[in-house]
């Protein structure tokens, strides 16, 4: 954007430095005669004398022609006065050159009935725009009276804007348009239309530098205003987001605040959760569990599948729809995988509890029927001729271990999310879950 600023700058310094200066003094133009006219001087200075005489300004100069050459002699109060004669001079038919040899008059008397008559007339045009710039004023005033009273109005905004933040950024944007527009229709009604092109070319120049500056706080301005209109994630929603998971427990103007699994809060960025990949496990109340289990390669891989199968349909805590799922997923050597899945709802039911409590019992069932992978054993044999040949003893079966009775959410955690929810008025987050 600076490169293209100042490319801009670059071509438009030779056209502006084509511009004419209007106080500058006019040279004539048109074709130079090639006769020497007596008469031509004296209708020349003849019509000089004339506009000499009709300026109050220029009763201090004097004028002389020879050869269609204007030669100027005398006083003047302003360097303004004498490019505004040699303007005028300039456009006079049949005069070739001007030759300025009109002085600023040095003295103090003259001068300061030039600055008296010059205050007075501007004195007396600032006394005829006087009602006018009572009006702007009070056209002004009421603009940003009825501004302010309509950016008081919360219930108002409440029920457009879904949120505190956005409803905040309403008034604002309001209390903001109606100061413009009162200045605007002001200085309009004031016929200070020049200020009025300086006022809005300085700001557009001071939002240019400011947006360049602030670029990182518009950035998370914006994110925050998108996040908190679109709201991917609601209260004690379990989210993930670069890596870090997590809680909700609010969302602010600066950050979202999560709390862990572990009980650790983490701030991040709205322009980082806005930019980044989100994952939201709460949203879809159905979730799927996977499980590995290793069997043995030697077992029959069909009935320990179907056995899986089984078990997870056999689960109160799995649901019947989606139906669960397992399949041969890879094989080794010495083993051969199950992936096993079951969907759980998340509405009263932990999903880690849940998943461990399936992997206990499938784990389990297939050590009953003998498919798990047999644990290595080194034996040692003795040889002794006289000792009888005993038989090896047999694997003891392994008692079923004792059933998790309890698979809600931990009540103490919740608590401790609740806890974090204090209403202080900043959560741009919905109290209530959204469809």
């Amino acid at each position: 954007m600076i490169r293209v600023l100042l490319i801009l700058l670059t071509l438009a310094a030779p056209v502006a430095a084509q511009v004419a200066d209007p106080s500058a003094p006019s040279t004539p133009s048109g074709a130079i005669s090639t006769q020497d006219n007596r008469a031509t001087d004296l209708a020349i200075l003849s019509r000089i004398s004339s506009i000499l005489a009709q300026v109050p300004e220029f009763d201090g100069v004097r004028a002389s022609v020879d050869a269609g050459i204007v030669t100027l002699v005398g006083e003047v109060t302003e360097q303004q006065t004498i490019s505004r004669l040699e303007s005028l001079l300039a456009r006079v038919e049949g005069v070739v050159a001007i030759e300025d040899q009109v002085t600023l008059s040095t003295d103090l008397g003259t001068r300061l009935v030039s600055v008296r008559d010059r205050f007075q007339s501007r004195l007396t045009a600032v006394i005829a725009g006087l009602p006018f710039m009572a009006l702007g004023l009070a056209v002004g005033a009421i603009i940003v009276l009825a501004g302010g009273w309509l950016s008081r109005r919360e219930r108002t905004l409440s029920g457009i804007a879904p949120n505190p933040f956005i409803a905040g950024f309403l008034a604002q944007t309001i209390r903001l348009t109606a100061w413009i527009v009162a200045l605007v229709v002001a200085l309009d009604l004031m016929g200070a239309r020049a200020l009025l092109g300086t006022l809005l070319g300085a700001a557009g120049i001071f939002g240019l530098s400011l947006s360049f500056a602030a670029r990182d706080t518009i950035e998370g301005f914006v994110a925050t205003m998108l996040l908190s209109l679109r709201q991917p994630f609601n209260p004690n929603d379990l989210i993930e987001v670069n890596g870090l998971r997590g809680r909700v427990i609010r969302l602010t103007s600066r950050g979202t605040t999560l709390l862990t699994l572990d009980g650790n809060h983490i701030r991040i960025p709205n322009q980082i959760i806005y930019k980044a990949v989100l994952t939201n496990y709460t949203r879809n109340p159905e979730r799927r569990f996977m499980v590995d289990l290793t069997i043995d390669p030697g077992a029959d891989l069909g009935r320990a599948r179907d056995l899986v199968l089984r078990t997870l349909a056999g689960m109160d805590f799995v649901l019947k729809r989606p139906e669960p799922v397992a399949w041969l997923d890879a094989q080794g050597p010495d083993h051969v995988v199950i992936r096993a899945g079951g969907w759980v709802s998340q509405d009263g039911t932990d999903f880690d509890l849940a998943r461990g409590e399936a992997f206990r019992l499938l784990r389990h069932a297939l050590d009953s029927k003998g498919y798990l992978v047999p644990e290595p054993v080194h034996r040692i044999r003795l040889e002794q001729p006289e000792a009888e040949a005993r038989p090896s003893p047999a694997r003891p079966s392994r008692p079923a271990d004792a059933r998790l009775s309890d698979l809600n959410p931990d009540a103490a955690f919740e608590e401790m999310v609740e806890r974090g929810r204090i209403d202080d008025g900043r959560d741009l987050l919905s109290p209530t879950p959204r469809t």
